[in-house]
C-alpha cells in the first residue's frame, strides 16, 4: 500500500530542548520515568535531592517529547502532559519541542506506539549488548522519517484512532465483565451446594477429614537447571495447579521430603499467603512435585471424603471468609496451618459427593469454555489496534 503522504525526518519536525537544572538538596524533586510500549509518562521517585546522585536534573514541560535512550527498542517514547509539567527526568531521556505548525504532538506519539517503529529504533541503537544497553542516541533518531499529512488530516486520524481505541476498550470491558460474571455464578452454585448441605450434614473441620495438612518445607532448597519441579503460590492462583514459571530442584533434596509434603493425584494445595490466599488447587497430574512453605497441602482421607469435592467445597464463599478472618500479618496476610485445620465443611455420603462434583464439574466447564471463548476474543480485541494504527499511517484509515 503506498503512503500518499511525504516523508518528513524528525529533525524538520523536532527541536532538541534541555533545561538543566543543579540538584538543590533542600528541594523535593519529581523524577519521571517512561513506560514501556508508549503508555506514557510515569512518577518514579519523588526524593530529597540530597537522595539524588546525580548532580543534574533534567526539567519537562507539557507539549515535550521524550524518549529513554536504553529502551527505545522497548517504545518508552512519550508526550508531557500538563499532569507531568515541571517535572524532571535523567540525563537519559532526550527532550523535543514539536514544531505545532507542522505536527500534532498526538500524531507523533501515535506513530511511535507502534511496534515497527520500535523495530526502527532497535535497528538504529547501539551499546554493549543486544538488548538492555542498547541506545537510541538523538542523531539517529532525528534522522528517522515519517509520513506527514498536514495538520488538518492528523487531527483527523488522531481523532479516529482515539474513537476506535475507545471502542476497543469499551468491549474489552465487558469481555472482563462476562468472565467476571461467570466466575460468580461458579461461586455461587459452589456456595449454594454447601449451604444446603451444611444444613442437612452440618459441618466437620477440615483436620477430620483429611489425613494430614502441612506446609512446604521451610528449607528454601537451592534450585537446579533440571530435576524436580518446584512451585509456587502463582502455580495455584488459578484455581487450577499449573507449572508455569516453575523452578527445579535436585532429586537428592526431594528425595528427603516427607511423605505428607508429597503431592499425589486427588490431593488439594491451597495458597495460604498474599493476595492468593484461600484459593485452592486440586492436583490432577501424577508427576512428582514439591512446593514452598506458603502453600498448604490437604490429604482428604479418602475413604470419607474425595479431593474433587474436598476442592469445590473449599472454593466456597464462606469457607474463603473464614479464612481471611483467621489472618496473621499485616504486610503479607498469612493463615496459619492451625487456622486451615479448623475450617469446616460439610461431609455428605461418598455417593453424595460424586453427585454434587458432577453436577458442580458441568457448571464449571461451561464457564471454562467461557472463558476461553472470551480468552479468544481478548487476543483479537489485542491485535486490533496495532492494526489500526498500521493503516492509520499507511493512509488507509
Amino acid at each position: 500500500m503506498n503512503n500518499p503522504w511525504p516523508s518528513v525526518k524528525l529533525g524538520e519536525i523536532l527541536t532538541p530542548v534541555s533545561r538543566p537544572e543543579v540538584v538543590d538538596p533542600s528541594r523535593v524533586y519529581r523524577i519521571l520515568g517512561a513506560h514501556w510500549y508508549a503508555t506514557g509518562l510515569y512518577t518514579k521517585d519523588v526524593k530529597p535531592g540530597s537522595g539524588v546522585q546525580a548532580k543534574r536534573l533534567y526539567r519537562v514541560e507539557e507539549g515535550d517529547f521524550v524518549y529513554n535512550r536504553l529502551f527505545a527498542w522497548k517504545g518508552s517514547f512519550a508526550l508531557v502532559t500538563a499532569d507531568n509539567a515541571g517535572c524532571y527526568v535523567s540525563n537519559e531521556f532526550p527532550c523535543f519541542v514539536i514544531r505545532s505548525d507542522s505536527v500534532d504532538g498526538r500524531y507523533l506519539w501515535r506513530y511511535f506506539s507502534r511496534a515497527s517503529a520500535w523495530e526502527e529504533a532497535l535497528g538504529l541503537s547501539t551499546g554493549g549488548t543486544p538488548t538492555s544497553r542498547n541506545r537510541l542516541k538523538e542523531e539517529k533518531l532525528l534522522e528517522i522519517k515519517i509520513p506527514l499529512p498536514p495538520l488538518a488530516e492528523q487531527r483527523r486520524i488522531v481523532a479516529r484512532i482515539e474513537e476506535l481505541a475507545a471502542k476497543i476498550e469499551e468491549a474489552r470491558a465487558l469481555r472482563q465483565q462476562s468472565v467476571e460474571k461467570g466466575e460468580a455464578l461458579s461461586r455461587s452454585g459452589v456456595e449454594g451446594f454447601y449451604q444446603e448441605l451444611r444444613n442437612r450434614f452440618g459441618a466437620t473441620a477440615l483436620h477430620g477429614v483429611c489425613d494430614s495438612i502441612t506446609d512446604g518445607d521451610h528449607n528454601t532448597p537451592s534450585f537446579t537447571e533440571q530435576g524436580v519441579r518446584f512451585i509456587f503460590v502463582g502455580n495455584v492462583s488459578s484455581g487450577r495447579l499449573h507449572f508455569h514459571g516453575c523452578k527445579h530442584v535436585a532429586e537428592p533434596y526431594f528425595r528427603t521430603l516427607k511423605p505428607q509434603r508429597l503431592p499425589r493425584r486427588g490431593d488439594v494445595l491451597y495458597s495460604a499467603v498474599g493476595a492468593t490466599l484461600g484459593i485452592p488447587a486440586l492436583v490432577d497430574c501424577d508427576e512428582a512435585f514439591c512446593f514452598q512453605r506458603h502453600v498448604a497441602i490437604l490429604k482428604p482421607s479418602r475413604a470419607r471424603i474425595t479431593g474433587e469435592f474436598l476442592w469445590h467445597m473449599l472454593r466456597s464463599r464462606t469457607v474463603f471468609e473464614k479464612a481471611w478472618s483467621s489472618t496473621t500479618g499485616s504486610a503479607q496476610p498469612t493463615v496459619p496451618l492451625h487456622a486451615i485445620r479448623e475450617l469446616t465443611i460439610p461431609l455428605p455420603p461418598i455417593a453424595a459427593q460424586r453427585r454434587i462434583v458432577a453436577e458442580l464439574d458441568t457448571l464449571q466447564a461451561k464457564i471454562d469454555a467461557l472463558k476461553g471463548f472470551q480468552a479468544e476474543t481478548a487476543a483479537e480485541l489485542d491485535a486490533l489496534l496495532p492494526s489500526i494504527l498500521d493503516r492509520a499511517f499507511a493512509g488507509a484509515l
